[in-house]
């Protein structure tokens, strides 16, 4: 047989499935089973040339990285670092406004600390008098949850909804390709492209070594300001709570004692039946700083098999098992954007109004008034065409506790996004784009401003 495609029935042949099996295939789309190869020999090698091999070299005591140039693997009007929550209400927004966009994340998955951290509470839909504020995108992904299987349990609408993590990265998966954006996964942000003050791109470091990304307008949403630190954005960075989620199975199976105390662990409800998400605030902690996230990682990953072992051993609960633990560690707060507005505490309170709205934030269970979004709080004082969204924008200490949470990272990722949008279309920078343009935008995304 050729090494060309071949049919679904010699695939199941050649892979020794029976017809019990066949549905397995059937499973899969056209364009997955045109991603499936049934090859005799082993994958031909690549030949590699190492000539031009680049290594760092030590000098004394010092680790010296040569110049190199760095290939250009692609062009893009906006891009957008980092496929968290903010990072992919961005990519969509700015897609659906006209332009081209491309997306780029570190992990093999979309939806960061949602999905890769377990984080599947969403908070802040709502404001007092259950105001719904949170609308526009992250309404829309609410809402198509709500016709997927096991997708959400919960209404936005008056309550704080919990998703399901895989249910979420397939939902995106499928927002991201109708919206025709490029990605890049596994790909982690090492560098800003600076022209002057502006910036041209992104060097991202891949298993091909750098690779640069040239665009005209550039949004980061990376959670740690990798991108705006790195082109020299003023900023601060903070320590805050780190911890580890992880979900336990075979809940629905525990019998526990008549008038036993609920013993502790055994956390939220999930749309799995069964299933439950624990929830970990950990210490403070510099989520930049390598040793603190490894020895976080240790410790935390220990206790929670610890607290699990305790569980099992409680009387009634000895079916529970540690069903996953979330491959990505819960740092909530790092770099923060020096902005030209800061959002404070103080301002949200007294309900500060900006003429530079772009969007409103709501409360965590809906107890206090709706807050404003200013666009400035997102655009640095001292680098040209460069935006921030989600956690690492402009806000004061306490107000990070509202920045931070799910809603609020996709408000301000799709007013981010359709920002950049009109600056690219309209030939201007992020700095002088017509506010009103991108506010009419975003009204037409159904998005609320207010």
């Amino acid at each position: 047989m050729s090494h060309e495609e071949v049919s679904r029935r010699d695939l199941i042949k050649l892979l020794g499935l029976g017809t019990a099996s066949a549905w397995t295939l059937s499973m899969f789309t056209d364009s997955a089973l045109a991603d499936l190869r049934v090859r005799k020999d082993a994958p031909a090698g690549l030949n590699v040339d190492v000539s031009g091999a680049t290594p760092c070299r030590l000098e004394g005591d010092r680790v010296v990285r040569p110049s190199v140039a760095v290939p250009k693997i692609h062009e893009t009007d906006v891009l957008v670092v980092g496929g968290g929550a903010a990072g992919c209400a961005a990519a969509i927004a700015a897609a659906r406004s006209g332009v081209k966009v491309t997306l780029v994340e570190r992990y093999g998955h979309f939806g960061g600390l949602v999905t890769g951290g377990l984080v599947v509470k969403i908070l802040s839909h709502r404001a007092e008098n259950n105001q719904l504020v949170g609308r526009g995108i992250g309404e829309e992904m609410m809402q198509r949850l709500e016709q997927l299987p096991n997708g959400i349990i919960g209404d936005y609408r008056n309550s704080e909804p919990t998703v399901d993590a895989e249910v979420y990265k397939y939902l995106l998966i499928e927002m991201i390709t109708e919206a025709n954006i490029d990605v890049f996964l596994h790909s982690w942000a090492l560098d800003a492209i600076m022209d002057g003050n502006r910036v041209a791109g992104a060097v991202f470091q891949t298993k091909m070594g750098p690779q640069a990304v040239l665009a005209k307008q550039t949004i980061d949403t990376t959670g740690d300001g990798d991108v705006f630190a790195s082109a020299g954005a003023e900023h601060e960075r903070r320590q805050y709570y780190i911890g580890l989620p992880h979900r336990i199975g075979n809940v629905d199976q525990a019998t526990p004692q008549k008038d036993a105390k609920r013993p502790r662990g055994l956390g939220d409800v999930t749309p799995i039946p069964g299933v439950r998400w624990v929830n970990m605030q950990g210490p403070d902690g510099d989520g930049c700083d390598v040793k603190t996230l490894s020895r976080m990682e240790l410790n935390h990953r220990k206790q929670i098999w610890k607290q699990v072992r305790n569980l099992q051993e409680t009387p009634g609960y000895e079916k529970v098992y540690l069903m996953e633990t979330a491959p990505q560690i819960g740092v909530r707060v790092t770099r923060v954007l020096n902005g030209v507005t800061e959002i404070t505490y103080e301002d949200a309170q007294k309900n500060r109004k900006y003429d530079d709205c772009v969007g409103i934030g709501g409360a965590w269970n809906g107890e206090h008034a709706p807050w404003q979004i200013p666009y400035g709080s997102m655009l640095p004082r001292n680098v040209e065409n460069l935006l921030t969204a989600g956690r690492s924008t402009s806000s004061d200490p306490r107000m990070s506790e509202l920045v931070r949470v799910i809603v609020p990272c996709w408000v301000t990722g799709q007013a981010a996004g359709c920002a950049a949008a009109v600056a690219v279309l309209t030939n201007t920078t992020a700095r002088n784009v017509d506010l009103a343009a991108v506010r009419k935008r975003l009204i037409d995304q159904k998005a609320f401003l207010g």
